[in-house]
C-alpha cells in the first residue's frame, strides 16, 4: 500500500480523522521496524483492519481489558519494543490508572498512550465515555508528556517525532474531523510545545485541540479586536519560552473542554507561581458535573460554559 501524504488533504473536505492518521503512520513505520507493536482493545476502524491483517505479529488485540493491555505494553518495552496503546480516552485513562502508575510511570517505561475522543468527543454517549478530567489525572505522573494536536498537520508531526523518540506520552486525539490551521503562515512549532497563531495586544487566549481549532476560525477574521491566540499543544511539560511569550500580555484566558480545576489552566497558574510571576488568568471550562443528557457536543458546550461566541464577547 502506498503511503498517503496527509498534506494532500489540507485543502480538501476529505481530511482524514486523526485516528486514521495515527494508525497509518504507526503502520507504515512498523512495516520497516519489527520492534514496533500496536496494542488495542478496539476493532472499530478500517485502518486497524489493515494493520491486523498485514502485520499480525506486531498487532495485539487485548480484548475488552484495557488494564491488561497496559501491563502487557510495559512488559514489551522491557524487551526493547516500541509500544503504542490505543483506546477510547476514558478507558485508557480512568480505567487504567493504577496500571499506568505502577507498570509504566513508576518503571519509567516509554509507552505511548493514545486516547481517542477526548473531552466530550463521544457526544451523546454519556458520562462513561466523556473525559472531562483526563488532563488533571494524567499530568500528575512524573516524566509524562501530555499532548493535544489541533489538526491533521500537527498530528502527523507529533506521531513522526514519537516514532523517532519513544517515550512515556499521553496523546489526546479528537474524534471529530477538524479544519487545518497549520497552513501558509502558520507553522507548527513542535520543539517549543506551543505555537503563536495570532498576535494580540493586551489579551491572549490559550487553548488546544478541538476548541483551539474552533476559536481560531472565529478570531482569524476581520472582527478580531486585538485578541491573541496560542495553541498549547504540549500541556506538560511547559517551558520557559512559553513563559516569556505569555507575560507579554496583561491577561491570559484559558479555554478547555475539561473541568476547570486541574486542567491546563491550573497548570499555567502553577507554572506562573513556580516562577514567581503574578498576572491575571481567567479560566473557562466545563461546569463540574456529570452530563447525562443528549443533544450533541455543541449543545453541551452552550449549556455548560463553553459557548465560544459568549466567551469572546466576555473577553
Amino acid at each position: 500500500m502506498k503511503k498517503q501524504n496527509y498534506l494532500d488533504f489540507t485543502l480538501s473536505k476529505t481530511t482524514p480523522y486523526m485516528r486514521d492518521i495515527f494508525i497509518d503512520e504507526v503502520y507504515f513505520a512498523a512495516k520497516k521496524d519489527r520492534d514496533i507493536f500496536f496494542t488495542t482493545p478496539d476493532m472499530g476502524a478500517p485502518s486497524l483492519d489493515k494493520f491486523r491483517e498485514e502485520l499480525p505479529k506486531q498487532f495485539i488485540h487485548s480484548g475488552i481489558c484495557e488494564q491488561h493491555m497496559i501491563a502487557m505494553a510495559a512488559g514489551l518495552t522491557l524487551m526493547k519494543k516500541k509500544v503504542f496503546c490505543y483506546a477510547m480516552a476514558p478507558f485508557i485513562t480512568s480505567r487504567c490508572y493504577e496500571q499506568i502508575k505502577c507498570s509504566v510511570a513508576a518503571m519509567d517505561q516509554p509507552v505511548c498512550l493514545v486516547g481517542i475522543g477526548v473531552g466530550l468527543g463521544y457526544a451523546d454517549a454519556g458520562p462513561t465515555h466523556y473525559t472531562t478530567e483526563d488532563i488533571a489525572t494524567m499530568r500528575v505522573f512524573p516524566n509524562i508528556e501530555v499532548v493535544t494536536p489541533s489538526d491533521v498537520i500537527s498530528m502527523t508531526a507529533i506521531i513522526k517525532d514519537i516514532l523517532k523518540k519513544p517515550r512515556f506520552i499521553f496523546l489526546r486525539l479528537d474524534r471529530d474531523i477538524m479544519s487545518n490551521i497549520y497552513l501558509g503562515k502558520n507553522k507548527f512549532n513542535l520543539k517549543d510545545g506551543f505555537s503563536k497563531l495570532i498576535k494580540g495586544k493586551k489579551k491572549c487566549i490559550i487553548s488546544s485541540g478541538f476548541l483551539l481549532n474552533k476559536i481560531y476560525q472565529k478570531l482569524n477574521s476581520k472582527n478580531n479586536k486585538g485578541i491573541g491566540l496560542i495553541d498549547l499543544y504540549k500541556i506538560k511539560p511547559l517551558n520557559n519560552k512559553f513563559l516569556k511569550e505569555i507575560i507579554k500580555y496583561d491577561e491570559i484566558v484559558t479555554v478547555e473542554e475539561q473541568w476547570i480545576e486541574g486542567g491546563f489552566g491550573s497548570a499555567i497558574l502553577e507554572f506562573l507561581s513556580k516562577n514567581g510571576i503574578k498576572m491575571k488568568v481567567t479560566r473557562h471550562g466545563l461546569k463540574e458535573k456529570y452530563y447525562f443528557e443528549n443533544g450533541g457536543r455543541e449543545h453541551l458546550h452552550n449549556k455548560y460554559g463553553l459557548n465560544i461566541d459568549k466567551i469572546l464577547k466576555f473577553i
